[in-house]
């Protein structure tokens, strides 16, 4: 790991500050949303939109890098980023908001594509799986340091959508000024969904639905934090302790899964998750049983993104693989457009318990289902191990991931 890092630090020191940019916008807009009058409606079209670019920029990214190079798009997606931030307490209009939403998750995908091709293709074929995997730790632990920073500031000026604005500029300084040559981007032949469902209808069905709790949960915390009269201190540890609790669980549930029917895991952790929102709906609870609540679905929707990955290559050979992924990943995405706008919606109806229903209602869809597949067919025979990851990562990062990961 040490080599690693000696190899990568300059790549994972721009990734962490590019999250802790990133992480402040994401929870300050539902912030700021909630200061300016927006209905909860008009801001989950805003952390939606994300998501719709984000969607956009992981299919045309790979297309762009190939046509002009790594450094021109680093630098072209990097300044578009910086400038966008600092519109949004100029253009405060919601729809505008969206618009930006869209922009900037568009950017920030072709970004994460740029940094993981230049990151696995730095790495020897010895260390490719530990740097991909520091690169994933390294983009969680900036987005929980951006809660601190956002703890720290006041929603209602203009400093909080500067700062994210100057560390996103600053991020691609080491990057671009580091002594290491730019890779070539290899083509993925993609595995066709007809294809990819016919090999793990459970795989295709559990990304869409952990999509819509990824984006719902993320996107939609903020908000959630501001309809409940949480402070922004409070809303910062409530964003914080998802991600803490991804990084802690994350490891725990890959050693099981190396060890039992994944599909066992999947509907169990999945269970788990209904039920702790169905509690969290029902009945009032203080500050601190909340933050314990956002750790364990930070730490069951994180572990199980990995699951379905694992699940759906133990039926596919190495070959196969990368197109698999890339399908995942844009189920996943896809799902992920939809998250906020529905619990937008029925937090608009009922208040904010809508919030843990619908993650709640995603994570029972996902259970009901992975039990109804446990009927309809035998565990596969596992192939390969757990490999923790990140529903942020694209396609390229978890191949590389994958294939460092021994096949048993």
């Amino acid at each position: 790991m040490l080599k690693v890092l000696a190899q990568s630090w300059p790549l994972l020191l721009g990734v962490m500050l590019l999250m802790v940019g990133n992480g402040v916008q994401g929870s300050l807009l539902g912030i700021r949303g909630a200061l300016e009058g927006f209905s909860t409606f008009e801001l989950s079209v805003v952390m939606s939109a994300y998501f719709l670019g984000f969607l956009g920029g992981s299919r045309l990214a790979p297309e762009m890098i190939r046509r002009v190079g790594h450094v021109r798009v680093f630098s072209a997606l990097g300044s578009m980023i910086s400038a966008v931030l600092v519109l949004y307490p100029l253009l405060l209009d919601w729809q505008a908001w969206a618009l930006m939403r869209v922009l900037i998750g568009f950017c920030f995908s072709g970004v994460y594509v740029t940094a993981e091709s230049w990151l696995n293709n730095t790495a020897s074929n010895e260390t490719r799986g530990q740097a991909l995997s520091a690169y994933m730790i390294v983009q969680m632990l900036g987005i929980i340091a951006s809660q601190g920073l956002l703890a720290m500031g006041d929603p209602s000026g203009f400093g909080l959508f500067i700062i994210p604005s100057v560390l996103v500029s600053v991020a691609f300084m080491p990057i671009l000024l580091a002594d290491t040559p730019a890779p070539t981007f290899a083509t993925v032949k993609r595995m066709s969904f007809g294809q990819l469902f016919r090999t793990s209808p459970l795989g295709c069905a559990g990304m869409l639905l952990t999509g819509g709790v990824f984006s719902a949960m993320f996107g939609m915390a903020s908000v959630y934090g501001a309809m409940s009269a949480m402070t922004i201190a409070q809303i910062a540890i409530f964003v914080a302790a998802m991600y803490v609790g991804g990084l802690v669980l994350q490891y725990p549930v890959g050693w099981l899964s190396d060890r039992a029917d994944r599909r066992v895991l999947i509907l169990w952790m999945s269970t788990a998750g209904a039920v702790v929102m169905a509690v969290a709906a029902a009945v009032p609870l203080p500050f601190v049983l909340e933050v314990l609540v956002a750790g364990l679905l930070g730490g069951i929707i994180n572990p199980l993104y990995s699951l379905l990955i694992a699940h759906t290559n133990d039926y596919l050979s190495k070959e196969d693989m990368p197109g698999a992924s890339a399908g995942l990943i844009f189920l996943n995405g896809f799902g992920a457009i939809f998250g906020p706008l529905l619990a937008g919606w029925l937090m608009g109806m009922i208040g904010p318990k809508g919030y843990f229903l619908i993650i709640g209602g995603f994570f029972a869809a996902l259970a009901a289902y992975a039990g109804y597949r446990m009927t309809k067919r035998v565990a596969p025979v596992q192939t390969n191990t757990y490999a923790g990851l990140t529903p942020t990562a694209s396609a390229l990062a978890v191949d590389a991931v994958l294939q460092e990961e021994p096949r048993r």
